[in-house]
């Protein structure tokens, strides 16, 4: 082949520093407005985010000349500092260290995609830790 082809969606899940319910909803919007923007400055292009007052959900088609830890580093380091530069909310912001993170087939997108976008209804049923301890389950991994 004399040239390389990369589809790779991820689905990215991290929190709030201590997981807080520091996003408000008035915030929110302002909030993945610009996450958007910064997905499509690297050329990693978000399909959906979405999320609660303490983590968020994104869906993203990962740019083949980045990693998903240098992607996430950078959409979280700018916006913790737009939060806290414009001043988004009444307290300092920042997110937690870790992150979660998961490769998507084309056959499941539209799935993901209804699922984040299904955050706010979901969570009425169940808690974010219930949430994650699931992820890890369902990927192999331990739960803490």
């Amino acid at each position: 082949m004399s040239h390389s082809l990369n589809k790779v969606w991820i689905h990215a899940i991290w929190a709030t520093k201590e997981r807080l319910p520091l996003i408000s909803f008035s915030a929110e919007q302002k909030i993945y407005d610009f996450m958007y923007t910064e997905f499509e400055k690297i050329a990693c292009n978000a399909r959906i985010i979405n999320g609660m007052p303490d983590h968020i959900h994104c869906l993203f088609l990962l740019n083949a000349q980045k990693s998903v830890a240098d992607v996430i580093k950078q959409i979280k380091g700018s916006t913790s500092h737009h939060i806290n530069t414009e001043e988004l909310l009444v307290e300092k912001f920042s997110w937690q260290t870790g992150y979660a993170a998961y490769s998507v087939s084309e056959s499941q997108l539209e799935k993901v995609y209804q699922y984040i976008k299904n955050q706010k209804q979901h969570h009425l049923k169940k808690s974010f830790e219930d949430e994650y301890n699931e992820f890890l389950k369902k990927f192999g991994f331990e739960s803490n």
